[in-house]
């Protein structure tokens, strides 16, 4: 509140900030906050001593990285993509001042989510039990959960491929899509949304196809691809725009080496294969493999042939963005000085 007499200024209210920190969970953000309230500090009166009243002290929360605040109206305030990054969640009231006669204004007041999408350099799609985990394992030294039966990864797993330059790129393993992820079917958009933020997806298919159940229609390897550029596209059309390698596991089975080249002939052909297809199986965009490589991820075949393709394929495009990048900046120092010129003129 303000002082009328001499004109004094209370304290501005504090603000609440939301700022990423390493080594941080939101689990641990919810055990530590049961009540999950976050309260800046109140702005002092002013006083005949202190005509202008002292601030309210700031709140900051800590967050991974990786984290997009939306308020309860879906408005997104802001995200957290590398450590430091700091997001102003609610601002703190006006102190009483002259133009709203001296009584102090209420602070802003939001209630928010924070939203983990993963930050990783690669992201592993496909169906369940293709070998996603398994190639994880083979690629880096994370050991995730590995079975034969579907979902076994129930969550993301990150792991981190180390060269020997010591190079670091990140792999998340995430949980397997199904028919209808695109809507919220089985781990739908759990899994959908960690895409978004990988710079390099690495599709990762069965030779021989794929079943969920005895109860589902059996799907050929050229029908899993088709099907997994759908969800990814229906989720979000540039989805299928990002760099993509195709893994085809298993080509230790039998009949693999057979089914591989017609495979390969399909895929040349797709718009000629998919003809006779129903229309709602079909993507309005097909994804272009910059490789398409096969594997055997549990005896380890090709396994190495995929790290130094995905280290190529990264360092290729952030090349390209980096070029892209410095003629913007050209452009604008280019055009910001001839509309200096013209102003002079």
């Amino acid at each position: 509140m303000g002082y009328p007499k001499f004109g004094g200024v209370g304290g501005k209210g504090g603000d609440v900030y939301v700022q990423a920190k390493p080594d941080i969970s939101l689990k641990l953000i919810s055990r530590s906050n049961p009540f999950k309230r976050f309260t800046a500090g109140v702005g002092s009166n002013s006083q005949p001593h202190r005509i202008l009243g002292q601030p309210g002290s700031d709140v900051t929360v800590e967050c991974p990285t990786g984290i997009t605040i939306y308020t309860d109206q879906g408005h997104a305030l802001g995200t957290l993509d590398a450590e430091g990054d700091k997001v102003l969640v609610a601002r703190g009231g006006r102190g009483g001042c002259p133009e709203n006669q001296f009584f102090g204004q209420k602070g802003q007041c939001h209630s928010i989510t924070l939203d983990l999408k993963l930050i990783a350099d690669v992201g592993l799609v496909g169906f369940p039990n293709a070998g996603k985990s398994t190639l994880l394992n083979a690629l880096s030294k994370a050991r995730p959960k590995i079975a034969s039966y579907p979902f076994t990864t129930l969550c993301p797993e990150i792991g981190i491929i180390i060269y020997d330059d010591f190079r670091q790129i990140s792999v998340a393993d995430l949980p397997g899509l199904i028919e209808g992820a695109h809507v919220n079917i089985g781990l739908g958009y759990k899994f959908l949304k960690h895409v978004e933020r990988t710079k390099t997806l690495l599709f990762v298919v069965d030779i021989n196809g794929f079943q969920l159940s005895p109860m589902t229609k059996p799907r050929s390897v050229m029908e899993t691809i088709v099907l997994l550029n759908k969800e990814l596209e229906l989720y979000r059309e540039e989805l299928v725009d990002k760099p993509a390698i195709l893994a085809v596991n298993k080509m230790d089975t039998t009949d693999a080496e057979k089914l591989f080249p017609k495979l390969i002939q399909d895929l040349k052909n797709i718009k000629d294969v998919v003809k006779s297809w129903p229309s709602e199986y079909l993507p309005n965009k097909f994804i272009q493999f910059d490789d398409i490589i096969p594997i055997a991820a549990k005896t380890g075949q090709s396994v190495h042939t995929v790290q130094k393709r995905l280290r190529q394929l990264i360092d290729y495009y952030d090349d390209i963005k980096s070029e892209d990048t410095e003629r913007d900046i050209a452009n604008l120092d280019v055009l910001t000085r001839k509309h200096v010129d013209w102003k002079v003129v």
